[in-house]
């Protein structure tokens, strides 16, 4: 139950903090982070306009605890990926939550908010990378740090091409994407593996 402030009362919420961010999450869809203003959740909530401050100062504030959010349902989903399928599955579920949610998928990559200014962001964002990192170390456990970023950079660059709209309708069609994932996936795993023998066995070329 939810009351706007009136006659100089306080409003009644209960859990005003995660009404508001996902009253974020659903106009950041809807209109981008660029449109979305305090005033608007305010409004979609059905608080007064000044109620949102008493949880989030600014709209940077707001716009970090939804970016926070993403990381963290990202990292569950990675994490709920059996270990057995190697990157094959991982890809596949990181394609489809960027599909799913383009607009928090590039809110969170896209630099709109800072996360070294925001704690729990930045907390959230190191634990799906720490995620990616272990799944490419059960692929390839020798596997240096640039094997991970370039692990994130084929299966990030996929899901952009995706939701950008860039890949071809003959392409994506009939559960193409699925395909592509599981084909990038492969490229990716074997590639990796042969990277990992050469760090074991540096005097082979």
């Amino acid at each position: 139950m939810s009351t706007s402030e009136q006659a100089g009362q306080p409003y009644h919420h209960g859990d005003l903090r995660r009404a508001l961010v996902a009253a974020a999450r659903a106009l950041l869809e809807e209109s981008g982070p660029e449109a979305l203003s305090l005033r608007d959740v305010a409004r979609r909530v059905g608080v007064s306009h000044n109620a949102p401050y008493r949880h989030f100062p600014t709209k940077q504030a707001l716009l970090a605890a939804v970016a926070a959010e993403g990381f963290a349902t990202l990292s569950a989903r990675m994490a709920s990926v059996p270990a057995a399928t190697g990157l094959t599955t991982g890809f596949r579920c990181y394609l489809g939550f960027a599909r799913e949610q383009p607009g928090l998928f590039r809110l969170m990559f896209d630099g709109a908010v800072e996360k070294s200014a925001d704690p729990a962001l930045r907390a959230e964002s190191e634990q799906a990378y720490d995620g990616l990192r272990r799944a490419v170390h059960r692929v390839a456990p020798g596997a240096d740090r640039a094997a991970v970023v370039a692990a994130w950079a084929q299966a990030h660059g996929l899901a952009l091409l995706a939701i950008s709209g860039q890949l071809s309708e003959e392409l994506v069609r009939d559960g193409g994407l699925d395909v592509l994932a599981d084909r990038a996936a492969a490229i990716l795993e074997a590639g990796l593996r042969v990277a990992g023998e050469s760090v074991k066995r540096p005097d082979q070329k």
